[in-house]
């Protein structure tokens, strides 16, 4: 019962509380160049979280189970780049064959996945933090994906609201956004210290 609860505590701790984008500040160009609309934003927040989950667990085990065993930790930073690069691929084919449309509507920023900073930083904070099992790092992995997802569907559906609204022209666009991500940046931090 005490594990499941320290994994449920990580996980909501890394979706709200300490959530990579309101926190960390990662993962901001996607974040807030794919909110315009809500469609685009959650088909882009549900591929990050395979990408974050997918790419966190395998850059645990073979960091676990390879590289910490054989001292070969200075090779960390390249085999996690080539696990991402290979998530990403795969999330790339899997869009462009059964979803042509919302991969057209993706543009650049599907294949900028890749250089996503939530995905790099989850794989480098799991060493950090002191992951000390497989289920842990899936839980954390995905938890971290599932953060990116909310906040960039919070925004969306912000933007899509704001589309409607009387907003003042000096305010129109790339301003309005950026004191939104502000504002809910600063609502988030409402949360900190709840959980560690």
């Amino acid at each position: 019962m005490d594990r499941f609860v320290a994994l449920l505590m990580g996980f909501l701790s890394v979706v709200l509380v300490n959530n990579f984008v309101f926190t960390k500040f990662l993962g901001t160009c996607p974040y807030l160049g794919v909110s315009g609309r809500m469609d685009r934003a959650f088909g882009m927040g549900l591929a990050v979280t395979f990408v974050t989950a997918l790419s966190g667990t395998l850059t645990w085990m073979v960091d676990a189970w390879v590289l910490t065993p054989l001292h070969l930790e200075i090779t960390r930073y390249i085999c996690y780049i080539v696990i991402i690069a290979g998530a990403v691929q795969l999330v790339e084919m899997y869009v462009r064959k059964f979803f042509p449309s919302l991969y057209e509507a993706f543009g650049i920023f599907l294949p900028l996945i890749s250089t996503n900073c939530v995905i790099l930083g989850i794989c480098l904070f799991l060493d950090v933090w002191g992951t000390n099992s497989l289920l842990e790092a899936v839980v954390i992995s995905t938890g971290t994906g599932i953060g990116f997802t909310v906040a960039i569907c919070i925004m969306a559906a912000i933007r899509e609201e704001l589309a409607l609204a009387d907003v003042p022209e000096a305010l129109q666009g790339a301003p309005i956004t950026l004191i939104t991500a502000g504002l809910l940046t600063l609502a988030f931090m409402g949360f900190a210290g709840m959980i560690k």
